[in-house]
């Protein structure tokens, strides 16, 4: 054949090339998936404070209540 015996080793290695860009492809997408779903899980958090004032947004707890819980998480 005209192009010698190292030509089908060029095709091993443009695949290999290939199957190596893949997975860095797929890598990437699972570490991007990964970091969004911590930055949700981040935002979903509230913190005690929010808690607090969203019980007493709903009529859960009575003003005294909720500067004594208030209190109590600030000291």
């Amino acid at each position: 054949m005209w192009y010698g015996d190292h030509m089908g080793w060029w095709w091993v290695m443009g695949i290999g090339w290939l199957f190596l860009l893949g997975v860095l492809v797929v890598l990437g997408y699972f570490f991007v998936r990964h970091l969004a779903e911590v930055e949700r899980s981040r935002l979903r958090r509230t913190s005690a404070d929010d808690v607090l004032d969203e019980r007493f947004a709903r009529g859960e707890i009575d003003e005294a209540e909720y500067r004594r819980r208030r209190d109590v998480l600030n000291s």
